[in-house]
């Protein structure tokens, strides 16, 4: 693959996989036609970087299609100057795009691989090897979190880092079905509303709690 050719592919995921979605903030589509997604995908897989699905890229781990990425980035309504934090920040291209977006960027990831891979693709971000949620309390509070993965719980540790008034987005899967979220803490106060059904890859390590039981 030459770098006209995936330019070409960058091209139409924006005219077929954003403009026709949702992803109605012009700052992110511009972004993401900007970033190269291939500098993020590892050895062969790099000619899948634009494709509409879940990219594998190692440790059982997957990018999240475009459009998802694209609609929680536009829901995060980012702003130049938010402090965020990438939760399974993997190969780092979230990160990537919220610095080109005006953030500052934590990024969390629990795989050595693919920490390395986005400390050399996102050199930007502050990059710390750790379980994903437990999150970052070094940066903490954040104006914005950015769960990079489909999740069955949202950890209350995670909600602690928050900033009050922050934004906080990601998926969460309820009885099998994906849903994009996006929520917004308020004093102590915390929940999230769902706003899309969409296929995002799965983030390891976000059980739901088991329910009390006699």
């Amino acid at each position: 693959m030459t770098e006209q050719n995936f330019e070409q592919m960058r091209r139409a995921m924006v005219v077929s996989q954003l403009r026709t979605t949702g992803v109605s903030d012009a700052r992110v589509v511009a972004a993401m036609g900007d970033i190269a997604r291939e500098r993020f995908v590892p050895g062969d897989n790099a000619r899948l970087a634009y494709a509409d699905m879940a990219l594998p890229i190692g440790g059982g781990r997957a990018l999240n299609p475009p459009m998802v990425t694209g609609r929680l980035l536009t829901e995060a309504q980012v702003q130049p100057g938010d402090t965020a934090l990438v939760v399974g920040a993997a190969t780092g291209y979230v990160a990537a795009l919220l610095e080109r977006l005006g953030a500052s960027v934590v990024a969390v990831e629990d795989d050595a691989d693919l920490a390395a891979a986005g400390k050399k693709a996102a050199p930007g971000a502050t990059w710390i090897k750790a379980a994903p949620t437990a999150g970052s309390k070094k940066g903490a509070p954040y104006s914005l979190i950015y769960i990079d993965g489909a999740v069955e719980d949202i950890p209350q540790a995670l909600i602690d880092q928050l900033a009050d008034g922050g934004r906080l987005v990601g998926a969460v899967i309820e009885q099998g079905v994906t849903r994009l979220v996006a929520g917004v803490r308020a004093g102590k106060g915390f929940g999230v509303n769902a706003f899309a059904d969409a296929d995002a890859a799965p983030l390891p390590g976000f059980a739901k709690p088991a329910a009390f039981s006699f």
